[in-house]
């Protein structure tokens, strides 16, 4: 199992996501700083699935992610992939 995370300030207070890639499948958990226990996304907003896309973007450049992450999440998301 591979998990990818990431984090965003809103109005609420500092919000961390996790996503999982286990088994072929994705799963997307979120938190607040102030809360301990991680809550399930489902079903996952498309703005969720773009954000995971950005931060595998990032990490493949740095060679710590596979290409075919990023063509399966294009491939979901209705976008063209790029072509290596």
């Amino acid at each position: 199992m591979e998990s990818h995370e990431w984090r965003e300030r809103t109005e609420e207070g500092l919000r961390f996501y996790r996503a999982n890639y286990h088994a072929g499948r994705w799963t997307f958990l979120k938190t607040l700083k102030t809360d301990p226990d991680w809550e399930t996304v489902d079903p996952v907003p498309e703005e969720l699935w773009r954000e995971l896309r950005d931060v595998l973007w990032r990490k493949y450049q740095r060679k710590r992610c596979p290409w075919k992450y990023i063509e399966e999440i294009d491939k979901l998301l209705g976008d063209e992939p790029y072509q290596k």
